[in-house]
């Protein structure tokens, strides 16, 4: 019974947060479409968290839902987009046979790495085996190479991100100022 529970749980919150990326590409406010993919990081977080990888689904939700999108939403209203119908996006046929091909490809991707299975013992990406994770423990496992190896990357990203939320108020103060 609870493995049937457990399972039903799972695939709902899949469906959920594929239909939730869904309605996100589909909607034309970005206001909107940022609470639908506030939507999915929910989603995947809870998949995350029945996983057992509840360190994971607490950054998705507190890095993704909510840092990223804070600053998304902040960005949003102080550019003022205005209406949904002023805002580019691609039309026509060209645009949709562009994005129907690039769909069809990355689901080929998945579908060949579906297929493919890695020994169970090892993580992909990270070159730690179920022992170093046991030792290290969940936070270590994610620290270790983080603030090591990619400490420079992790720096400059951080610094990036800062100067967008910059070039955001410039440019919001600058249409302020225009507008006198």
């Amino acid at each position: 019974m609870p493995n049937f529970f457990y399972q039903f749980n799972f695939y709902l919150f899949g469906l959920i947060a594929i239909a939730s990326a869904i309605a996100f590409v589909t909607r034309k406010s970005p206001v909107a479409a940022a609470l639908w993919l506030v939507n999915t990081m929910f989603c995947l977080a809870a998949l995350y968290v029945m996983l057992d990888a509840q360190f994971i689904g607490v950054i998705q939700v507190l890095v993704y839902a909510g840092a990223i999108m804070v600053v998304f939403l902040f960005v949003v209203m102080l550019l003022n987009l205005g209406q949904p119908t002023e805002i580019a996006d691609i039309r026509g046929k060209w645009g949709k046979l562009a994005a129907a091909f690039l769909g069809l490809a990355l689901l080929a991707q998945v579908a060949a790495l579906a297929g493919k299975r890695l020994p169970e013992p090892f993580i992909p990406g990270t070159g730690y085996n179920a022992e170093t994770v046991r030792d290290l423990g969940a936070v270590g496992s994610v620290a270790q190479p983080l603030f090591n190896e990619y400490l420079l990357a992790f720096e400059l990203t951080s610094i990036l991100l800062l100067v967008a939320i910059l070039g955001a108020v410039v440019i919001g103060r600058r249409r302020r100022i225009d507008a006198r």
